[in-house]
C-alpha cells in the first residue's frame, strides 16, 4: 500500500501547468552504510496525473494498492535540499501498481510442444 502525501505543480515548456502526486510507501528499516546502525525510512515517488489542483488536494490521504520500487537509471547529479550536497545517483523510485507487480513477477514462458 502507498499513501498520497502531497502534490507538486510544474510547468511544461509551453507554460501550461501540470501536477504530480507524491506517494509514500510504508515504514522500512534500513541499515546505515556509514554507521552500521538501523534507522526507519519510507520511500517516496512522484506520479504524473491529469488532476487539477483541487483534486490533487482532495486526494491527499488516499491509499492505493501497490508499492514503490527502486529502478536503476543512467547516472545523474542530485543536490540534497537539506544539505546542498551534490551526489551522483543511478536510481530513482517508481510507483508500481499491484497489477503491474503481479504481471512482472508471474510471467510464464510459453513452450511449444510438438
Amino acid at each position: 500500500m502507498v499513501t498520497i502525501v502531497d502534490y507538486k505543480k510544474f510547468q511544461k515548456e509551453d507554460e501550461t501547468d501540470f501536477f504530480v502526486l507524491v506517494v509514500q510507501g510504508g515504514l522500512e528499516v534500513v541499515k546505515s552504510k556509514e554507521t552500521g546502525k538501523s534507522y526507519f525510512t519510507a520511500r517516496k515517488a512522484r506520479v504524473p496525473c491529469t488532476f487539477d489542483e483541487v483534486m490533487c488536494k482532495a486526494s491527499i490521504g488516499t491509499e492505493l494498492e501497490g508499492s514503490i520500487k527502486k529502478v536503476e537509471t543512467e547516472p545523474y547529479d542530485y543536490t540534497s535540499p537539506d544539505t546542498g550536497e551534490i551526489m551522483t545517483l543511478s536510481h530513482r523510485y517508481q510507483f508500481v501498481s499491484i497489477e503491474e507487480e503481479v504481471l512482472n513477477n508471474h510471467i510464464v514462458e510459453e513452450e511449444i510442444v510438438v
